[in-house]
């Protein structure tokens, strides 16, 4: 299915941290991603599977979203993308250009609607995989994103980048570009920024036992552990060290064309409930602030 996607995976984040070194401890260390380069104060972290990275914190004076990079079918499909944003008004930087970032391969650099930071790349080298650790990280799963206006930036990722809608909740829309029910999430707020990142498990238990560790080290579930209904995965979200919301989640919901996409009405749950199974209880008070805290860098 991958193939009828001009762009076909969601490959890494890019972050600004306070205190790069210290956060890096956090992802090594606590979250359990693997160092794989620290070039100029930068560190790059990958996880069991094969993209060359999947996590990037560069120093910044406050947190922020640096860039979202997703892997292009090939360079050609990539110009395309880039022609396609600058026609749509998007800012586009020369290229593509050779990515001096783990993997290598070409980048181009696009400032999407109400600024967003998207980099597209291809040609990047994948790593050699490590045996899956079921409380690990293999991959990113979605970034969830904010926006004023979830139907005009839902529009600008599917008729400029070629995602497709899988889902639309009263607040929130689920876009893919392979079989993952979402790579991307379109949240309703009162301002532009990131909204939380998720990383892919091997499986639900391990969901439960990597949230367990993060309690160990003293990082208290934000909301979770659940089901969600869009995508069908298991969550549990935390809030980092620097302020970033971050979600352990598994079983993500696989899905073609046949997927028939579902509204509000279809996302619907009894009072009291937060998710599929309902046992989840209501959301932190620091996660709901920390999901609207940060913006998009420049």
């Amino acid at each position: 299915m991958s193939g009828d996607f001009p762009i076909v995976a969601l490959a890494g984040v890019e972050i600004a941290s306070t205190d790069p070194a210290a956060h890096a401890a956090f992802w090594r260390d606590v979250w359990g991603l693997a160092p794989v380069a620290h070039p100029g104060g930068a560190h790059f972290f990958a996880g069991t599977g094969s993209d060359p990275f999947i996590l990037a914190l560069l120093p910044g004076r406050e947190p922020a979203l640096r860039a979202v990079t997703f892997r292009c079918a090939c360079e050609a499909a990539m110009a395309d993308l880039a022609a396609r944003a600058a026609a749509a008004g998007c800012k586009v930087a020369d290229g593509p250009a050779p990515d001096s970032r783990p993997g290598g391969g070409r980048m181009i650099d696009i400032r999407g609607p109400h600024g967003c930071p998207i980099r597209l790349v291809c040609g990047d080298r994948p790593r050699q995989a490590a045996p899956p650790c079921i409380d690990r990280a293999e991959r990113l799963a979605h970034v969830n994103i904010n926006t004023r206006d979830v139907d005009g930036l839902a529009a600008f990722w599917r008729e400029v980048l070629g995602f497709r809608l899988s889902d639309r909740s009263r607040q929130m829309a689920f876009l893919r570009c392979n079989a993952d029910h979402h790579a991307v999430v379109l949240a309703e707020a009162p301002v532009e920024g990131l909204n939380h990142i998720a990383f892919l498990l091997p499986e639900w238990e391990g969901v439960m036992l990597a949230s367990g560790r993060m309690r160990d080290h003293g990082f208290e579930i934000g909301w979770g552990v659940g089901r969600h209904g869009p995508g069908n995965n298991v969550f549990a979200y935390f809030v980092d060290p620097e302020g970033y919301v971050v979600e352990h989640t598994a079983e993500v919901l696989q899905v073609d064309d046949s997927y028939r996409v579902g509204g509000p009405e279809d996302w619907v749950w009894p009072p009291g409930r937060t998710d599929r199974w309902g046992i989840a209880p209501p959301k932190s008070a620091a996660c709901k602030a920390a999901q609207i805290a940060i913006r998009f860098a420049g």
